[in-house]
């Protein structure tokens, strides 16, 4: 599938339901995101990882399409975007000891590239996920406010039971067959 937008004409492939879990492939999409098509396809050949070959599949269909639907050379293009999402997943299931069963979870991913000219890419790069930093607080309203003291966990626990003072353990509660064996001691 190709889509051109005309503000920033990128070119799109996707293949779904590939028959693998999307954090192995985000893994590899990671290493070809904003790299040029050639240096992308060097890439994906040298790595070891099984998600390289699905998404070389992709890679290449989606410079097929910017060649035969745009016109435009493949060896020009950045790869813009490289997105793996989770597909559905199929459950199945094992035989376990006892008649007992094991899940198993075969899950799915969709491969989305997005391929833009070199041009236009270097204008507007995708913009990374950013952790989000705290605002300094104001340094007077530090001052005014003291923060309260937490107590440790520790100290909230009740006190620990009594101890024996001849063997210094904690004091255990008498059983009752213990009771009852001290009584007969004491009345023979």
């Amino acid at each position: 599938m190709a889509t051109a937008t005309p503000e920033t004409q990128t070119v799109r492939a996707q293949a779904k339901w590939v028959r693998m879990s999307a954090r192995k492939g985000r893994v590899v999409a990671e290493h070809i995101r904003g790299r040029s098509v050639p240096e992308a396809r060097a890439v994906l050949a040298f790595t070891q990882r099984a998600a390289a070959r699905e998404i070389e599949k992709v890679l290449a269909s989606a410079v097929a399409n910017a060649e035969a639907n745009h016109g435009l050379s493949g060896d020009d293009l950045v790869v813009h975007a490289a997105v793996v999402d989770e597909g559905p997943t199929m459950k199945r299931w094992r035989a376990r000891a006892r008649g007992r069963v094991a899940r198993i979870k075969k899950r799915t991913c969709h491969i989305s590239i997005a391929l833009a000219p070199a041009a236009q890419a270097l204008a507007a790069p995708p913009a990374p996920k950013q952790a989000r930093t705290p605002e300094p607080a104001a340094p007077e309203a530090a001052e005014e406010a003291p923060k309260p003291k937490r107590t440790p966990k520790a100290a909230a626990k009740p006190t620990e039971k009594p101890k024996d003072p001849a063997t210094k353990t904690p004091a255990k509660p008498a059983s009752a067959r213990a009771k009852r064996a001290g009584k007969e001691e004491a009345e023979n």
